[in-house]
This record gives C-alpha cells, structure tokens and sequence, in this order.
C-alpha cells in the first residue's frame, strides 16, 4: 500500500518499469523525473544482483548449476521480456533498411533472435538481446560488488510542462567527466544592478569640483 503509484495503474506502471531498465542496460543511464528514478532504482537492483547469479551459475559445470541458471534466466525474461539492441555504430545503417533486411538482421531464419550482436554470414552487424548484455557484460562488471549498482544524480532543471524534478539514473562506473563548463548568462535585473553599483562607486571615487 505505501508504494508509489506514479499515478498508474499496476500493468502501465510495470511496463514503465521494464522500458527504463531495459533503456538503463543499453545506455548504461536514462533521464527521467526523480520520483520515477528513486522507484526504478531499487527494481533495477534487484535485476542486475539476479543477472549476477545467473551469470555465476552459468559459469560452473555441472548440471545443477546450468539447470539454475537456465531457471534464473527465464526468470529475467519473464520479468523484462527482451528486446534488440543495434550497436550505436550502425544504427544509420539499420535505419536506412527496409523492413525485411531489420528482420533478417534481428532474427535468425528459424525465427530466434540475435543474442551476441556479432557480424553472422552476410551480415555486417546483428541485434544484441537485453538479456546477453545484462547478463554477460553488466553482471561481470559487478561481480565483486556486494550492491549499489546504480546512483542517481539530480539535475537542476525541470521538466517543461510539469515542472517535475529530473534526475539521472546511472550505473555505477559510466561517469562522465563534466569538462568546462560555460558560465552561466547574467538576467537583465543583473546587469542593470552592476551597472549601477559602477555609476555608484564611480561617482564616491571621483573628487568633487
């Protein structure tokens, strides 16, 4: 009862949910307000530690152990469902495509998708799944940390329309350095005070005739 609704129902607001993570494990950050940020936040932790089980029970030998990860990794799907993902360096190249060449470029003939986004026969580039990413590249990054995957930073602008606060969802280690920034604008109430604290200062240096 004291979760946050967002002001949606339960089926939109898991859907939501699942879009922000799946947007989070294919930039590695999503910008959205701060109260959808601090609610996807501990549901996008909760994936990447199940990721990181997956990916250490697929790692061992044994039956059992494939057996759980096979379990663990229907289990994510069931929750994220899956999608494809184009490398950022032919997105130009899938978008001038025509529908049949995104289908052969996202699914095998035998209908199963692309996990690895690897080049495969004629084509160049394939679609990477969600899934293979989150579970074989994100969870390894995150094997030795015990939990805090993710960090949210708040931004100073808002939304236009709203006036919501607006944040930034990011897994930890995408950080980016801020560079220079440029200086912010003076308003015109600004320059018209300096203006007249000049004429003020001026006039209290200069000596009376």
């Amino acid at each position: 009862m004291a979760l946050r609704k967002l002001n949606r129902t339960k089926e939109h607001r898991l859907a939501l949910r699942r879009n922000l993570v799946q947007n989070l494990v294919e930039h590695g950050r999503v910008r959205t307000t701060l109260t959808k940020a601090k609610d996807l936040r501990p549901y996008a932790e909760r994936i990447i530690t199940q990721a990181k089980r997956c990916h250490a029970a697929g790692r061992r030998s044994d039956a059992e152990s494939k057996a759980l990860s096979l379990r663990m990794r229907r289990q994510l799907h069931k929750q994220l469902s899956d999608r494809s993902i184009i490398p950022a360096e032919h997105r130009k190249d899938y978008d001038a495509m025509s529908d049949a060449q995104r289908r052969r470029t996202l699914r095998l003939p035998s209908g199963a998708r692309f996990n690895t986004g690897e080049p495969k026969g004629r084509l160049s580039f394939t679609g990477e799944s969600v899934l293979h990413r989150l579970i074989n590249v994100i969870a390894p990054r995150f094997a030795d940390r015990p939990g805090g995957y993710t960090r949210i930073i708040r931004l100073p602008d808002r939304r236009v329309g709203d006036h919501s606060a607006l944040a930034i969802l990011e897994l930890v280690g995408n950080e980016k350095a801020p560079g220079s920034l440029p200086k912010p604008k003076r308003s015109a109430r600004r320059r018209r005070q300096n203006s007249r604290f000049g004429a003020a200062a001026k006039a209290v240096k200069t000596p009376a005739a």
